[in-house]
């Protein structure tokens, strides 16, 4: 992850010396190959990012984009197509100068069948012929791989064929997007399938989540601040919810969101990485494997459940129609089969058997079609001594609680007890909000970025090694186990609800209750 800033200014240092920041570093030139190139992903996160780094000022003159799709066009004809796109889809209002120097570095390849040799064969001579305008400097290629998972291993190994991934003179590195397998198993081997071809710097196993301002800031916030990091502990914190919300259905993802289910496409990967960055020891440095090293070990000691704790533990529930009739239940969706049994909730308790987390909870849940769309990371502190306040008019001493928002409205929020004004000894509950956006000023992002900026130039901190997502499968697999051999447990909730009782009741039967943004 890249520490340095975008626009350079004069700071003033500790010392009390003035001092110039330097601007991050253009990228390398290369040539970006999207696989999936006239798929949502391409259209409504990568091209637009692209567009932001090169107004940005990160992208070089040597940077080009070759992309593959099923679709029947020309380059012309995708050149006009992805104008069109960037001004539906784009961030930030685009402006025609920089639209035009994206397009005109954009080359299309027609390829109905991801798995024909002969497409490669046509790839490298297309490269070879951006090599020689480029002036013969040893090409650099970054593949991204928008396909669905099943093209992951042969895409790959046809790159390799046609000679495209010798890591020589130039770079070759490859973006793999999620899911990583869809259990153990499946993981595992498609670790060993790329580690034949490809060595470990060249894989870049992407999560959108860690490209997320907010969530790299949960790692600034914890580590540049002396105030916090003493009381981040077992000690002080009394339990720990992490929310990833949405409003929405399944939309037009049926046939995807029937073989996966919340558990799989949210818990193992975001929510995960999220438990992970709030709880993790400090690295040593920010260097990718220092980062990734304390993330692995903190998923490593997560509690592995048996098939009684979770039943205990882990509530799953599927989503059926709103109170007024204008959503449908989920088994009314495209693709999605009368009698699903696929969860699009989930709500677990996990421990962490570590020195700093012992007996403090994680509650995490995750749904679609629920009351707000939200991400957040809830840091619950355990409540101040009452005996103090015993002669007060104080019901309840509320606890102070930390909250770190992702998403809609990135920021972080802080609340605590003061004295509320007047003669008699009253407390109020206040609420200290810091909004990124109002105060950094930052312009709207997809996400992308920070994590293609960062694959540009080898900095693999925010991706995936193979060991992170074989732990997070460790964890579900149980969980997936235990469901697999029983027909009991799938509740179903109302659409513009927060969830099933049982998710509730999860935190109710502690003592605890969930936060409601």
């Amino acid at each position: 992850m890249h520490t340095d800033v975008i626009v350079e200014r004069t700071v003033q240092t500790r010392c009390g010396e003035l001092a110039v920041e330097r601007p991050a570093r253009v990228a390398d030139p290369a040539t970006m190959v999207i696989f999936g190139a006239t798929g949502d992903l391409a259209k409504r996160k990568l091209l637009p990012a692209l567009y932001n780094l090169n107004g940005d000022g990160l992208l070089p003159e040597g940077f080009a984009v070759a992309g593959l799709g099923r679709d029947a066009m020309t380059t012309d004809a995708y050149r006009q197509k992805v104008s069109s796109e960037l001004q539906e889809f784009g961030t930030v209002t685009t402006d025609r100068i920089k639209c035009e120097w994206l397009e005109s570095r954009l080359s299309y390849l027609r390829s109905s069948d991801f798995g024909d040799p002969a497409i490669y064969q046509r790839l490298r001579d297309m490269l070879a012929e951006s090599t020689e305008v480029a002036g013969g400097r040893p090409p650099n290629y970054l593949f991204y791989l928008a396909t669905p998972p099943s093209l992951f291993g042969p895409i790959v190994e046809h790159l390799s064929a046609a000679g495209l991934l010798a890591d020589d003179g130039g770079w070759r590195r490859v973006i793999i997007e999620k899911p990583f397998g869809h259990d153990l198993d499946s993981a595992r081997a498609l670790n060993r399938r790329l580690a034949v071809l490809l060595k470990d710097r060249q894989i870049f196993r992407i999560d959108h989540y860690l490209g997320k301002e907010t969530v790299q800031n949960i790692m600034a916030f914890r580590f540049a601040n002396g105030i916090f990091e003493p009381i981040w502990n077992r000690r002080y914190i009394d339990h720990v919810q992490i929310t990833v919300a949405e409003k929405v259905g399944v939309e037009q993802r049926g046939g995807y969101f029937e073989r996966a289910g919340a558990l799989r496409d949210m818990v193992q990967n975001h929510l995960f990485q999220l438990l992970a960055l709030t709880a993790m020891e400090p690295p040593i440095s920010f260097e990718a494997d220092a980062v990734r090293d304390e993330r692995v070990k903190v998923l490593n000691a997560i509690h592995p459940l048996s098939a009684t704790e979770v039943a205990t533990d882990v509530v799953r529930a599927q989503y059926g129609a709103s109170a007024d009739g204008s959503a449908r239940p989920y088994r009314d969706e495209p693709e999605v089969a009368g009698d699903s049994r696929t969860e699009t909730f989930v709500a677990l308790k996990l421990l962490v058997d570590n020195w700093r987390w012992a007996d403090v909870p994680f509650y995490l849940r995750t749904g679609k079609r629920l009351a707000a769309r939200v991400t957040e990371v809830v840091i619950q502190f355990k409540r101040a001594p009452f005996v103090l306040f015993r002669d007060t008019p104080v019901e309840c001493l509320p606890s102070n609680q930390l909250v770190l928002r992702m998403q809609p409205d990135e920021g972080i929020a802080l609340r605590f007890e003061a004295k509320v004004p007047g003669p008699r000894m009253r407390l109020g509950t206040v609420q200290m909000d810091f909004d990124y956006a109002d105060y950094f000023g930052t312009a709207p992002k997809t996400g992308y970025e920070t994590l293609l900026y960062d694959a540009m130039n080898g900095d693999s901190t925010l991706f995936h090694r193979a060991d992170i997502v074989e732990a997070g499968w460790t964890v579900v697999d149980p969980i997936l186990r235990a469901w697999a051999e029983t027909a009991d447990g799938l509740g179903p909730y109302r659409s513009g609800s927060w969830g099933p009782p049982e998710a509730d009741a999860l935190l109710a039967r502690d003592g605890r209750e969930w936060r409601r943004p």
